[in-house]
């Protein structure tokens, strides 16, 4: 593991991503700075247009930079914050997501729900109960936007750069659980009329997990990874 690595895992764990919070269910002053700068920025944001929404899967996404380097003129908002799950982004669905009325969303958000500290053996049926209720709240707000529900991306829990904490919050993003979650997420977006959009296929290695040239720390991933993803997805926009 070069040094220039091992910095920037350590500044993510420093800057933004607090798996404290995660455990524990808690916003942070951070995410409530980010929410309420997107509540400021939705005031003159144009309606109609491309929104990503979720947690840090989505925040890390630098979608609107790649879209505009490929030429893409379409207007893509992002309102990922960070170590959010689905009753955070519940509580604040209005900013991140319905007070920009978009025509299309692509939404992941839920991994933060993968853990029994709170949930115990539930943690499944409530992150998927959520989901559903996220749907319903979308469709009766904004009947006639297009919905994709984004899979999960594959994680990773054998990286030599990780550490007993690191390996502790993610424990249970296995391949297994993780494709039983995708599983989850593609009926669910049968059920509501949506789209399921699986961008995972580069980014996986032989064993099922996070490809490690991609991997920051076994969840979230480089700029390459994210390449890749929108490779997938560009002929959605």
């Amino acid at each position: 593991m070069e040094q220039s690595d091992n910095f920037w895992f350590v500044e993510l764990r420093k800057s933004g991503i607090n798996r404290t919070n995660e455990r524990n269910n808690v916003m942070d002053d951070n995410q409530r700075m980010k929410i309420r700068n997107f509540g400021y920025l939705n005031q003159g944001a144009l309606k109609g247009q491309i929104l990503f929404t979720g947690s840090s899967l989505m925040e890390m996404f630098p979608v609107c930079e790649i879209a505009r380097s490929q030429g893409i003129e379409q207007v893509i908002y992002n309102r990922g914050v960070s170590g959010l799950n689905t009753d955070e982004f519940l509580e604040n669905i209005d900013t991140l997501l319905l007070d920009l009325e978009p025509s299309k969303i692509f939404i992941n958000i839920g991994t933060n729900d993968i853990t029994k500290e709170r949930f115990g053996d539930q943690w499944m049926s409530h992150l998927m109960d959520n989901i559903c209720r996220i749907m319903e709240i979308i469709k009766f707000r904004i009947p006639d936007v297009e919905i994709f529900i984004m899979a999960f991306y594959p994680a990773n829990l054998h990286l030599p750069w990780q550490t007993e904490q690191s390996i502790q919050w993610m424990k249970l993003r296995t391949p297994e659980n993780l494709t039983l979650c995708n599983h989850r997420l593609k009926e669910i977006a049968e059920k509501y009329g949506c789209r399921y959009l699986d961008c995972n296929e580069a980014l996986v290695d032989e064993h099922g997990e996070q490809k490690s040239e991609y991997a920051i720390d076994g969840v979230h991933m480089y700029a390459n990874g994210y390449l890749n993803v929108f490779k997938s997805l560009k002929p959605y926009l």
